[in-house]
C-alpha cells in the first residue's frame, strides 16, 4: 500500500502546485507515475540520482517530474494556470 499512496501523493502535490483545483484521483495517479519516470530521467540528465526508493528525496524527484508533466499536459489541453 505504501507505493500506491506515495504515487498518488506525488501526483496530488504536483497538481496542487500547478493548479490549485487539482486534477482528480485517476489523473493524479497517472501524474504520479509519469512524474516519477520523467523526474528520474531529468535528474539523471543533470547528474543526480533519480528515484531511489520510498524516501523524501524520491518524493521530491517525483513531484518535480509531475509538475513538469502537468505543465506539458496543461499546455497541450489549453488549460490555464489558476
Amino acid at each position: 500500500m505504501g507505493i500506491i499512496s506515495w504515487i498518488i501523493l506525488a501526483g496530488f502535490i504536483g497538481s496542487k502546485i500547478v493548479d490549485s483545483q487539482g486534477q482528480g484521483f485517476w489523473l493524479n495517479i497517472a501524474l504520479g507515475i509519469a512524474g516519477a519516470l520523467i523526474g528520474g530521467f531529468l535528474f539523471g540528465l543533470f547528474g543526480a540520482s533519480g528515484v531511489t526508493g520510498l524516501n523524501i528525496y524520491s518524493m521530491i524527484v517525483a513531484i518535480v517530474g509531475s509538475v513538469v508533466v502537468l505543465l506539458i499536459y496543461n499546455t497541450a489541453t489549453g488549460r490555464r494556470r489558476a
